[in-house]
């Protein structure tokens, strides 16, 4: 989540291919194009403090013993 009072609005010119793998990775991922770029930006340029788990959002893995392990799996993420 975005505190709005502390960010700029900024334009980016894209090239047609460019924009529609940005707006297909926001809508595969549940996500805004704002975010995705943010992200983008980020791991770019560096900095910014936020640390996001992948695996977030990111659906049935097949495998049942999720639940009894999220602790050890949160962990092994967070460590990345």
């Amino acid at each position: 989540m975005v505190c709005w009072h502390t960010v700029r609005r900024t334009t980016v010119k894209l090239p047609d291919d460019l924009d529609a793998k940005l707006r297909h990775e926001a809508s595969r991922r549940g996500t805004t194009i704002a975010e995705i770029t943010r992200e983008a930006i980020e791991a770019h340029l560096g900095g910014g403090s936020r640390r996001r788990l992948i695996a977030a959002k990111a659906g049935r893995s097949g495998r049942r013993d999720t639940a009894r392990r999220i602790e050890e799996i949160i962990r092994r993420e967070a460590r990345r």
